[in-house]
């Protein structure tokens, strides 16, 4: 029965709040479109505003990638990494995960067409995927977007929930699907 309503919940979700907002908004004697417009155009402004440090940190990742040092990295770290029970395929999708969504998602496909995604590897590399965030976007474009040029500890921070996140992720695998 909750599935059942929050199947019809999810369909009649947007159509709602699509029709109550411009209701409140008229009640409040709000011009809705108006409004809707100004915000798009601020949205434009602050998205070219981004652009420069968009640009660098895709940059930054292709040169790491194809430089070689991400597999020069993995080799040196493979006997901590088999002490540790992590396949070694997996640690290049633990270090692109903080610096590019899109180059994550490319190594957990890539993985998955490889090992398939109801193996072991695959099913990790899923969850870590899906268990933390990247770290260096989220800085550069929300920090970017309000100009904080001392982002202080928000960095470490946000690089040790993602080692957390990766290493919970091999646990919880290992535990549930072995």
């Amino acid at each position: 029965m909750f599935a059942e309503v929050c199947e019809v919940l999810s369909v009649w979700a947007i159509p709602f709040l699509l029709l109550v907002i411009p209701v409140v908004g008229y009640i409040r004697r709000v011009r809705v479109y108006e409004a809707f417009v100004e915000g798009a155009a601020e949205g434009f402004q602050t998205s070219i505003r981004l652009m420069p440090y968009l640009v660098a940190m895709m940059v930054a990742v292709s040169i790491f990638r194809v430089s070689g040092a991400l597999d020069d990295g993995v080799a040196f770290l493979q006997p901590v990494l088999t002490m540790l029970g992590v396949p070694a395929a997996l640690v290049p999708l633990a270090v692109m995960r903080p610096l590019s969504g899109t180059g994550a998602l490319g190594l957990t496909t890539e993985i998955l067409h490889t090992a398939g995604p109801d193996s072991l590897i695959g099913r990790m590399a899923s969850t870590v995927l899906a268990g933390t965030d990247t770290t260096f976007y989220i800085l550069t474009v929300y920090f970017g977007a309000v100009g904080v040029r001392n982002p202080r500890y928000s960095l470490a921070v946000g690089l040790l929930g993602d080692i957390t996140g990766f290493f919970a992720a091999v646990y919880v695998c290992r535990l549930l699907f072995t």
